[in-house]
């Protein structure tokens, strides 16, 4: 944006957006055209809004892409009353968002320890950082298994996971690149499904252990989580527990999560 625009307006530029998707009645995502000069690590994290009068209106939100992407794309929650999301969930092609082209995070590989099985807990909304790592090829370097597990209230709320468990499947490079590495395991806490139940009801039952066949260890696995503050207080716990050391940018460890997202 130029200099002669208000100084709130400084340091922010404007992207063209396409791609919108309605996935439900409160979920939405869409792309927008990436600047040449923009760099991320698949995971973090950029500030993007509206203009809001003479001031932005900006909020975190996780970058859905892989690092390598030629678009950015954001996954979203449609809130009624939201000062941004109520104007943001009625983007047209077209029209234009705010972006602070400085993305950070915890929720990177930089943050954690070697491990063999990477297991990433998200849930709503909170998929959106995952969406990015799931599809980065450094993912597949560094783990033997790479494990998503997604909890919502109902079914519909998990078809942006599917869809994009479903990409790595028939995209040629991103198969090759994945090798049968991937699982994603949904859940529901509301509506009837196949997979019932909250995920940190499935760790202290043993639900977890049974479907990918060891339970939590610091000695094999890495976690990230991304969800309300409830679960990710739980979630921690839980890592605790079993004797995982949470990890940052500065001093890598056996967990981490990402609080930016919640109110």
């Amino acid at each position: 944006m130029s200099d002669a625009l208000p100084k709130a307006f400084r340091g922010l530029e404007s992207l063209k957006v396409s791609n919108i998707h309605h996935w439900t009645d409160k979920t939405f995502s869409f792309t927008c055209e990436r600047p040449a000069s923009f760099r991320f690590r698949s995971g973090e994290f950029a500030m993007i809004g509206l203009a809001d009068g003479d001031k932005p209106l900006l909020r975190a939100y996780s970058i859905a892409s892989p690092n390598w992407h030629e678009e950015l794309e954001f996954y979203s929650i449609k809130v009624p009353d939201g000062p941004l999301t109520s104007k943001l969930q009625h983007l047209k092609d077209g029209d234009e968002i705010l972006i602070r082209p400085k993305p950070v995070g915890t929720l990177v590989h930089d943050a954690l320890k070697p491990g063999k099985r990477l297991i990433m807990f998200s849930t709503g909304t909170g998929i959106a950082p995952f969406a990015s790592v799931m599809r980065d090829p450094e993912t597949y370097d560094k783990f033997d298994e790479v494990i998503l597990t997604h909890t919502c209230r109902e079914l519909r709320e998990l078809d942006y996971g599917k869809h994009l468990a479903a990409q790595l499947e028939q995209d040629e490079l991103l198969t090759e690149m994945v090798d049968g590495k991937f699982r994603l395991i949904s859940t529901t806490t509301r509506e009837d499904s196949a997979h019932m139940g909250r995920m940190t009801d499935w760790l202290k039952d043993d639900r977890f252990a049974q479907a990918t066949g060891a339970p939590l260890s610091p000695e094999t696995d890495r976690v990230m989580i991304c969800g309300s503050m409830d679960m990710l207080k739980e979630h921690k716990e839980i890592c605790e527990a079993a004797g995982m050391i949470e990890g940052s940018n500065s001093e890598p460890g056996d967990f981490v999560i990402e609080k930016a997202f919640v109110d």
